[in-house]
């Protein structure tokens, strides 16, 4: 590789994310509903907003301090394109006896490797595509120092086409953002908004500092991010959502999912421990909250421009704790999950916990560099017992790499030491969550994955009967 001289160091967020407990890697599975065409896959990337971006085409290095810099080189495509010919991954501890599994299993056991102990080479830019040709997919790795969730997911589908039946192809376009009503912000609104921050605020400190979850089956901690891990797929009918969102007054697909949640853990802790459940136990979750607003083509065309990526891209959101509070309550109407979700929601979306742990942590990575707020991050990640995120991605059918119509995109990350990490991605009418477990906590992930899938089912029913 040519070297070129101007460096530039890393953002703070992007600091924090090079940190050894933290050091994350996304990895990105994409289906094709043919097979792959290598040569196309290099033409479409080389042509994308993505291989403009200097991130992608820059290494990361360290000075004489130890201080982390992006250093723009020239890129040999051929060192990131990873071909995998006749696939021998071990998928015995996934394997369904059920054909129809089968392809999932062989995706989710490479994603399960990938997820533990498994860096990218810092001689290249940090990314890469895995090209599993007989499974017709490819799986896309991407340190997250490069960017979060939405800025990678918008500047990649920025990227492709709109899939045509007919057999052709055309631009996306840009979808058009709807302005949001701006509320007006009364007195009774101000004082919601102090009251909830000051109680989220402190919850947030504690759990960063000593307060955890009680012990469950669920329970991680420290050192749990080392242990092997398994991959199952929760599917979702977006339709099924938008139906139940419908049954409950204001509610939002976010509101649903976060239902199916609380309703699919009592599911699963029922089944493996029926009295444990008989007072109620209460789990909480780390959600990653977008603090932007997601980017469209033009604005992303702009931003490639001038210095201000610097500035604008990267990675930029908040935390907020997630309480659970799993029940036996079998005669309960399924929708109460979903609206006692909202409730809580609701007074999260009032308060400024997701800012206050941004800007916190911009300030302690400012005043004592990334490891003391890596430390703190790690803290409240095994304090908890889950993660979750959620990434919209495109509602229609879209190709990639020719005229090669993509058939699902599914995410995990490296592991983190909460026993259990989920991350959600819609698609074309489906959502699609991908359940990340350590294998000595959860043996059997597919029956939590199923567990949530009944869940949404029950509360469609639900809202069907009204």
């Amino acid at each position: 590789m040519e070297y070129i001289s101007r460096d530039e160091p890393l953002t703070p967020e992007g600091r924090l994310f090079t940190q050894q407990k933290l050091n994350i890697v996304m990895n990105c599975a994409i289906g094709f509903r043919n097979p792959i065409d290598i040569e196309a896959l290099k033409t479409d990337f080389l042509n994308s907003y993505l291989m403009k971006h200097p991130r992608f085409s820059s290494l990361l290095v360290l000075d004489h301090k130890g201080r982390e810099f992006w250093r723009k080189t020239h890129v040999n495509i051929d060192d990131h394109f990873i071909i995998h010919h006749n696939n021998q991954n071990p998928i015995s501890d996934q394997s369904s006896n059920n054909e129809e599994h089968d392809h999932d299993d062989k995706i989710n056991a490479i994603l399960a490797d990938f997820a533990v102990s498994s860096p990218l080479s810092t001689k290249k830019p940090l990314w890469e595509f895995h090209i599993i040709s007989e499974l017709k997919c490819m799986i896309f790795r991407f340190h997250h120092a490069l960017g979060d969730g939405i800025t990678l997911m918008s500047m990649f589908l920025a990227s492709c086409k709109r899939f045509d039946e007919n057999g052709g192809i055309e631009l996306k376009q840009e979808d058009k953002v709807k302005e949001r009503k701006k509320k007006k912000k009364g007195i009774l609104r101000i004082l919601k908004t102090v009251w909830w921050s000051n109680i989220y605020v402190m919850k947030f400190t504690g759990r960063s500092l000593w307060v955890k979850d009680k012990n469950t089956v669920f329970s991680g901690g420290d050192g749990v991010e080392l242990w092997p891990r398994m991959v199952a797929t929760a599917k979702f009918d977006l339709q099924d959502m938008k139906i139940v969102k419908r049954a409950v007054p204001g509610a939002t697909i976010n509101d649903v999912l976060f239902g199916v949640l609380s309703s699919g853990f009592s599911k699963y802790l029922t089944s493996q421990s029926p009295h444990g459940l008989k007072k109620g136990i209460q789990i909480t979750g780390i959600a990653m909250v977008n603090l932007r607003r997601q980017p469209g083509i033009q604005e992303i065309s702009t931003m490639m421009e001038g210095n201000s990526i610097g500035t604008k891209w990267g990675n930029k959101f908040g935390l907020f704790l997630l309480p659970i509070h799993c029940h036996t309550k079998s005669g309960e109407n399924p929708l109460e999950n979903v609206k006692k979700a909202k409730k809580m929601l609701d007074r999260k979306k009032q308060s400024l916990e997701a800012h206050f742990s941004y800007k916190t942590g911009k300030l302690a990575m400012s005043l004592f560099g990334p490891k003391v707020p890596a430390k703190f991050n790690h803290k409240i990640i095994s304090n908890s017992t889950f993660t979750i995120s959620n990434v919209v991605g495109p509602q229609e059918v879209s190709a990639f790499g020719g005229n090669n119509p993509m058939t699902f995109m599914r995410v995990t990350s490296s592991s983190l030491s909460c026993g259990i990490m989920m991350h959600m991605v819609s698609y074309a009418g489906k959502a699609e969550m991908q359940i990340l477990v350590a294998k000595d906590i959860i043996p059997e992930p597919r029956i939590l994955a199923n567990c949530f899938q009944d869940s949404l089912i029950e509360m469609k029913n639900a809202a069907l009967l009204l």
